[in-house]
């Protein structure tokens, strides 16, 4: 088993700092009116992000090896969490919006169904909890769905 470790250090009221084996810092912390200073992405929210990144970088990956040439590609989460502690999630959506002229979705379905049952830990680390679901759009320019 290839072993794994985390530092995540306390900086202020409920402002904390990590970084993994990447070495790489993060900024967390939570609203002012939870106690904190806003001044970070919460860990609640960096779950969705991380989902994000790991289908994220599943869906291209097998997108370039089947030679489909996107211009864009942007990944929407919405999720809704419990009323109750611990407050998981409960429910989380993922569009995937691929941009590009000739894309054939097809392509696009078989590249988001090898992540979400096959690649995405992550995915598959949330869905212990959450109901997920995901749905794909193609656009010509991904300038079109950013606002």
């Amino acid at each position: 088993m290839a072993g794994k470790t985390a530092i995540v250090r306390h900086i202020s009221r409920m402002a904390f700092v990590g970084k993994s084996d990447s070495n790489h810092w993060v900024t967390m912390d939570v609203p002012e009116q939870s106690g904190g200073y806003g001044a970070g992405t919460s860990p609640m929210e960096l779950l969705l992000i991380a989902l994000g990144g790991c289908t994220g970088a599943d869906v291209a990956s097998i997108l370039r090896k089947k030679k489909v040439n996107f211009s864009g590609f942007e990944i929407h989460i919405t999720a809704e969490r419990a009323e109750d502690h611990p407050k998981v999630f409960n429910k989380i959506h993922v569009e995937y919006i691929v941009a590009g002229d000739s894309i054939d979705m097809p392509d696009v379905e078989r590249a988001i169904e090898l992540s979400v049952s096959k690649y995405c830990s992550v995915g598959a680390i949330l869905g212990k909890t959450a109901v997920m679901s995901h749905a794909a759009r193609i656009v010509r320019d991904i300038e079109d769905v950013r606002s």
